[in-house]
């Protein structure tokens, strides 16, 4: 069986990496695509760019999107991610520090599947990731794309 990719959209490493630590600590070996900005997300996504080549249908498990990003933010990520045919039904989750309701409020409008705001302590954060994790690679039953 292939292994499920998770594709990360984080532009801070230290978040990147301590999400990265958090799914080893809890047993989720998942292959983490980490894209550090909105237009970096779409390639990989599109196979294009620095993602030239790669296979359009060979879509991650889910998007673990944040909202503050450089080049093109979370939200307009989402709505690209809705638009096109191919990812318009790709689970993804919002994973970022804003709690602001128009975020939330915005998010839902363009069919996030899940809103979550990263707690700022470490056992806490490892907590959230390891359910997050366990919920969309696991439990999760996403539609095949043809």
């Amino acid at each position: 069986m292939e292994q499920k990719i998770i594709l990360m959209v984080e532009d801070n490493q230290d978040d990147a990496d301590l999400t990265v630590r958090a799914f080893k600590k809890n047993n989720i070996t998942n292959k983490v695509i980490v894209a550090k900005d909105g237009v970096e997300a779409l390639d990989y996504l599109h196979g294009t760019g620095m993602y030239a080549g790669r296979d359009v249908k060979d879509l991650p498990v889910v998007v673990l999107l944040d909202l503050k990003l450089p080049k093109l933010n979370g939200m307009e990520v989402l709505r690209s991610i809705r638009q096109d045919e191919l990812t318009k039904l790709l689970p993804v989750v919002i994973l970022t520090s804003s709690s602001e309701q128009k975020d939330v409020i915005e998010g839902y409008k363009l069919n996030v599947n899940s809103y979550v705001r990263k707690p700022v302590d470490f056992e806490q954060f490892s907590e959230a990731v390891k359910i997050l994790g366990l919920y969309w690679t696991l439990w999760n039953e996403p539609p095949v794309i043809l």
